[in-house]
């Protein structure tokens, strides 16, 4: 086996796991879930079978990603932290039909006990503080912060925020060209 399992984790047969991940105790991994290489999932994480998750993901304690979820490489999910697939539950109303897809976009970190609210793409290298609630997109590059959510600044790639507009440059030695709406790395 090129992955590693903890004997008290699940992993349903069909499971597609990448070279080097870690798979810790009290996990649960569906049949059908797609997993890159060197991952890791904390204690008690549970995937759906209908999620795809890139490389080198790490998924902290007590975090499930349910049907429809989509992570890139690089993605960060914090501990208890929380994704949604469907905009109106009801427990009477099987509504798995309605399943809305969410796409986490390459380097982005979602922080603990943050909210994703399905049907939203979390833009490359964004930072959702820990306890947000995101239900709407998230431009790349974005501080998202507060219940709802609203962008407070631009965070680098090395996770350090960025100050000032125009030709800004992070103490990693990384620049970016900050305009009104967007940022872009130079």
């Amino acid at each position: 086996m090129a992955y590693t399992v903890h004997p008290t984790a699940i992993v349903d047969e069909g499971a597609q796991i990448g070279e080097g991940t870690r798979i810790w105790h009290w996990v649960h991994i569906c049949g059908g879930a797609r997993i890159g290489e060197r991952c890791s999932f904390g204690q008690n994480v549970f995937v759906g079978n209908d999620v795809v998750i890139g490389n080198n993901v790490k998924v902290q304690n007590n975090v499930s990603v349910y049907d429809a979820v989509r992570l890139d490489d690089d993605v960060f999910c914090g501990p208890s932290m929380v994704f949604t697939n469907v905009y109106n539950p009801r427990s009477a109303i099987s509504r798995k039909n309605e399943y809305r897809t969410t796409h986490v976009c390459r380097g982005a970190t979602l922080g603990a006990n943050c909210t994703i609210v399905c049907g939203v793409t979390v833009g490359e290298y964004a930072f959702v503080g820990a306890g947000a609630v995101i239900n709407r997109n998230v431009p790349a590059y974005a501080l998202m912060l507060g219940v709802p959510a609203r962008q407070r600044g631009w965070m680098c790639q090395c996770g350090a925020q960025l100050k000032g507009k125009g030709k800004v440059r992070c103490d990693c030695g990384i620049e970016y060209r900050i305009g009104e709406s967007t940022c872009v790395p130079l």
